[in-house]
């Protein structure tokens, strides 16, 4: 037998090529399998050193000598800079929310549902009030629906009025506002109703210049925040001269006295102060404020302290004071799941008093039912998320502030409402929005609902689509002009150039107050010298010499 020879074996160059040649030939093979999963970018690179170096024929190895897989690593990718596209809508509704008008629609089919709604339940709770008093079913409701008619053209005037021309009067029409507030005060002008003077009465019609002031304080305060620059504006610009306003404001509802409207006006302060971004600590220190004050001011006054009382403590009186929410929270348990039927109410036969008022959703409980009253806690409930849709995707300022803020109001003061009727709330006197028979009320928030679906129209696909021609059936019935798109640019220089004019008025006025202060203090110079010196001639006298002796002795 012949021993191995222990040294490695020479291979041929021809064979070493040969090899290298197959190598090559698999890993190009490993490659085109797959294609699906790797583009040409991700083929093996080799060193610059190894460009000329056949592979052996078992393929790379590692530094202990295990084989490495043939396959060469992929590169490492960067972050991927394509986005996936958005998803379709999946359903039918998703699909009619994704249409450049649904805000719109929602707001307008709110606003008429909610005005039907009340319509009905006013004729039906105060029929028999109306029959008793004036020999007429139908008097209630005559009054209701002529202000409904009054305020569903208020609807159409706030559709069509621009946004410039809303914000250029909304210190007048608040400045008004205050002047009618202070005249409602004087005895002889305004008309005393439920223990409270605020209402002009001209002509058998009443006006509440209370329900006039809510729209003036909201559009007002969205426009003065609006007008600040974001990234100069402080927590000063945020609060004057918007809070000094509100509290005078609130001081003349408070003498009327008027508790209910008061609280109305604190939610639309609150809600501008908020949607602006006030300081979470300083926002609760004046929602803390508020709160205290509204205690103060319910203890204080006989009638709002006996109903603070009556809501701690509803059997101490149940014939006085508590009798009003204990006939509501009888004529809910009547009413059931579905309800006794429409037109069949037991408590609007003089057992509930205001059941066409502050109570009607006790009426609407217990003629439709526990169906009926989440019917309408449910449309309150869409307006909010249409509300808050809007003044998400509205561009302008102005719009975001005043949507969420009108959003805010006309919701707070529903549920504030349905919180007394039900009992979670002492009775404030607020009434439900669209529903509740109120001709001022009534009025102001169908004109507030137009404001809000005025604004849904300047939403940037609404605005493209109504320009576009896709203004839909009921645009072109009302012949609505088209929205103007909002323009930072345009809103930067209309902003600088009222800056300007201010800092112009404020310069004229120093320089005014500067020359008054010089005219009279020369005058007073002038009064204090002939004072001092009676005989002219000897002032000269005294002048001259004294002229004449300086120049003497400067020479």
């Amino acid at each position: 037998m012949t021993s191995a020879d222990p040294r490695p074996r020479r291979v041929p160059d021809a064979q070493r090529s040969r090899g290298a040649d197959a190598q090559r030939s698999r890993v190009s093979d490993a490659q085109r399998g797959r294609g699906g999963e790797r583009g040409r970018g991700d083929a093996p690179r080799g060193r610059a050193g190894d460009a000329g170096r056949p592979r052996s024929p078992a393929g790379p190895r590692s530094q202990d000598g295990s084989p490495r897989s043939a396959t060469p690593r992929r590169p490492p990718q960067g972050p991927r800079t394509r986005t996936s596209p958005p998803r379709a809508p999946r359903t039918r509704i998703g699909a009619w929310l994704a249409r450049p008008l649904a805000s719109f629609h929602l707001v307008v089919t709110i606003a008429f549902l909610l005005t039907v709604l009340g319509l009905v339940m006013v004729l039906s709770s105060s029929s028999v009030e109306a029959y008793a008093n004036d020999g007429s079913a139908y008097t209630l409701f005559t009054r209701q629906t002529i202000f409904a008619g009054v305020g569903m053209i208020l609807f159409f005037v706030a559709l069509r009025i621009p946004v410039r021309v809303m914000r250029a009067l909304s210190f007048p029409a608040f400045a008004a506002t205050i002047v009618l507030l202070i005249l409602v005060l004087i005895p002889g002008i305004g008309t005393v109703s439920q223990g409270t003077r605020g209402w002009f009465v001209v002509g058998g019609v009443s006006l509440q210049p209370a329900e006039l002031t809510k729209i003036a304080l909201a559009i007002w305060g969205a426009h003065i925040l609006a007008s600040r620059r974001s990234d100069l504006v402080g927590i000063r610009d945020m609060l004057v001269p918007l809070v000094p306003a509100a509290l005078l404001a609130f001081v003349l509802i408070i003498l009327q006295p008027d508790l209910g409207t008061t609280v109305s006006l604190a939610i639309i302060l609150m809600a501008l102060l908020w949607f602006v971004g006030l300081p979470l600590k300083l926002f609760l220190g004046i929602v803390g404020t508020g709160l205290a004050g509204v205690v103060v001011l319910a203890l204080t006054a006989g009638y709002r302290s006996a109903r603070v009382r009556a809501f701690f403590n509803p059997d101490e009186d149940p014939q006085g004071i508590g009798y009003q929410s204990r006939q509501a929270m009888y004529s809910l348990a009547d009413g059931g799941i579905l309800g006794r039927g429409l037109g069949q109410s037991r408590a609007k036969w003089s057992y509930l008093p205001n059941a066409h008022n502050d109570f009607i959703f006790a009426i609407i409980g217990e003629e439709l039912g526990f169906l009926g009253g989440a019917a309408v806690l449910g449309l309150f409930g869409l307006f909010v998320y249409t509300g808050l849709r809007i003044a998400a995707r509205s561009a302008d300022p102005f719009l975001r502030l005043l949507t969420g803020t009108a959003t805010v109001w006309i919701t707070g003061q529903a549920f504030i409402n349905v919180g007394y009727v039900i009992g979670l709330l002492p009775v404030t006197g607020l009434q439900l929005p669209l529903v509740s028979a109120g001709g001022t009320s009534t009025a102001t928030t169908l004109f507030m609902f137009g404001v809000v679906a005025n604004a849904a129209r300047h939403e940037p696909e609404a605005v493209a689509a109504l320009h576009s021609g896709q203004d839909g059936r009921f645009g072109r019935m009302l012949r609505l002009p088209k929205p103007e798109a909002y323009s930072p640019v345009r809103a930067d220089a209309a902003r600088a150039e009222a800056v300007r004019r201010a800092e112009a008025r404020r310069q004229a006025g120093r320089e005014m107050a500067a020359r008054t202060r010089s005219i009279t203090y020369d005058k007073g110079r002038a009064e204090r010298g002939n004072a001092r010196t009676p005989d002219r001639g000897v002032r000269q006298q005294r002048s001259s010499g004294g002229r004449a002796g300086e120049r003497g002795f400067r020479r």
